[in-house]
């Protein structure tokens, strides 16, 4: 099966027609754009600040609310009460090739009370850092079977993000008992993780 390329808004079947397919490897990407320039305060403060981005997991209910706010996956809490969702880890520079963050999915063990989980991404202390999705290019999420790492779907996020600091980037989701994931791209100006889990 080649890789289908997601383009904003489109859904994908993921277990349908997969028999046996419960374990997903969620990886998000993204590289800091290079601003030339800078003049006498870069030379000052030697540079800009490294655009720390943190990738996050909402478990949301039958409603689309977070019903329970150990729900939500991130840096600080690296898996979900149920062990269906597990942070790898947080990368505080964006820098490199390949996967940025990944968050592993067990189908099999997400509770029968949750129906969505929603990726976001959000730019950490972007208020005094002054920092925006913006200044990221090349940001992506791709969805993964890890038992043969077959990318399965990717959705290259290609809008102009600028002023941005959250991305609501994609979801998977429960439909008629199988998995699907949708491709949301749709830039906030959250500033905080905190402030994202008020819109559930």
């Amino acid at each position: 099966m080649s890789v289908i390329s997601l383009q904003k808004g489109q859904k994908i079947d993921l277990t349908k027609g997969n028999a046996g397919l419960t374990k997903l490897l969620v990886g998000l990407g993204w590289d800091p754009v290079n601003k030339s320039g800078g003049g006498f305060l870069k030379g000052l403060f030697g540079g800009q600040a490294d655009i720390d981005c943190d990738a996050s997991v909402f478990l949301l209910d039958q409603n689309g609310k977070l019903s329970k706010n150990n729900n939500l996956v991130y840096f600080g809490n690296k898996t979900s009460p149920c062990g269906s969702v597990q942070h790898t880890g947080d990368n505080l520079t964006g820098d490199g090739d390949g996967d940025d963050e990944q968050i592993r999915v067990d189908l099999s063990r997400v509770p029968n009370d949750v129906h969505r989980l929603v990726f976001v991404v959000n730019i950490y202390d972007c208020v005094s850092r002054r920092q925006d999705f913006g200044m990221i290019g090349n940001a992506y999420i791709r969805v993964v079977n890890p038992t043969n790492n077959q990318e399965l779907c990717k959705f290259n996020l290609t809008e102009n993000y600028s002023g941005k600091t959250s991305l609501i980037v994609g979801e998977l989701y429960r439909h008629d008992g199988e998995w699907k994931f949708s491709a949301i791209g749709e830039g906030t100006s959250d500033t905080s993780i905190s402030q994202l889990a008020r819109r559930y």
